[in-house]
C-alpha cells in the first residue's frame, strides 16, 4: 500500500533538515535525549528512522543505535548523512531482530504511520531486553482526531480554535503541508495504552511537553493552545 512517504521524501528531508521542524527542535527533542541519556543504554533502536536524524543525535551522545524504516530514499540520505550508521529497510511490524537485542527502542513520531499498530508496539517489544525502555514521541490523539481539519479561522485568518470530532472513530487519513503528502493513523488514546499495558510494560514517565523559552513565540503558542505531542517511557519487565 503506498503511503505517500517514498514520494514525499525530497521534500520531507528539506523541511526537517539537521535541526528537525519545530515540533522536534523546540518541543521533543530535549525530551526524548533527557529519557534516552537518563539511563546507560547501549544499544538502541529508532524504529521509523526515516532520514537517520535522532540516530544521530543518540550516537552523540554515546548510545550505538540502529535504524528501521520502510522507506528506501529516506534510508538513502540516512546512509550518506551518517556512513558508519547502520540503517535497514524494514516494517515495524516485523523487525528483523533477534528476540532481546536492545536497551532502547524508540518510536519518535512513527506510530501515526505504521498501519498495524497492536503487531509492531508487539515487536518493539519482543527485541527489547528485559528491563529496557520503549521511548515513544506521538501526535496527542486529540490532535489526530481533526488533523484533516486543522485550525478553524475566521475571515480574517485567525485561529479561533483546533476542534476534536470523531475522536473514537479510529482511521486513516491523508495530510498534506509543504510537499508533503502521506498517510497517517488517527487511534483514541485507548487503542495505545490498552496495547501497551497488554503486554505488561509498565509506564515510568509520560509528559506533554510545551515549546522550550527559545522557541519563536507566535508558533509557540499555537502549541500551547492545542494538544499536540505526548512522551511516554514504558519498561520491559525482568
Amino acid at each position: 500500500m503506498d503511503n505517500g512517504w517514498q514520494k514525499s521524501a525530497t521534500a520531507w528531508i528539506a523541511n526537517l533538515g539537521e535541526q528537525g521542524d519545530f515540533g522536534r527542535r523546540y518541543v521533543l527533542d530535549a525530551v526524548m535525549l533527557s529519557r534516552a541519556t537518563a539511563r546507560v543504554f547501549k544499544k538502541a533502536l529508532d524504529v521509523g528512522c526515516g532520514e537517520g536524524r535522532f540516530c544521530r543525535m543518540l550516537k552523540r551522545h554515546g548510545v550505538d543505535a540502529t535504524g528501521v524504516d520502510p522507506t528506501p530514499a529516506l534510508l538513502e540520505s540516512a546512509r550518506i548523512r551518517d556512513a558508519d550508521g547502520t540503517y535497514i529497510e524494514a516494517r515495524a511490524e516485523r523487525l528483523p531482530f533477534d528476540d532481546r537485542s536492545f536497551d532502547l527502542v524508540v518510536s519518535y513520531l512513527s506510530l501515526i504511520d505504521i498501519p498495524d499498530i497492536q503487531a509492531a508496539i508487539a515487536e518493539m517489544v519482543r527485541v527489547l531486553n528485559p528491563n529496557g525502555s520503549l521511548l515513544i514521541a506521538n501526535l496527542n490523539s486529540f490532535n489526530t482526531s481533526s488533523a484533516e481539519v486543522g485550525w478553524i479561522k475566521d475571515n480574517t485568518g485567525k485561529r479561533l480554535y483546533y476542534p476534536v470530532d470523531n475522536y473514537l472513530q479510529e482511521r486513516s487519513m491523508w495530510i498534506d503541508y509543504r510537499g508533503i503528502r502521506i498517510l497517517n493513523h488517527h487511534r483514541p488514546m485507548s487503542i495505545y495504552m490498552r496495547t501497551l499495558l497488554d503486554l505488561g510494560l509498565r509506564l515510568v514517565y509520560f509528559d506533554e511537553p510545551s515549546p522550550s523559552t527559545d522557541a519563536p513565540s507566535t508558533k509557540a503558542e499555537d502549541y500551547r493552545r492545542a494538544p499536540w505531542f505526548h512522551v511516554m517511557e514504558w519498561i520491559k519487565p525482568e
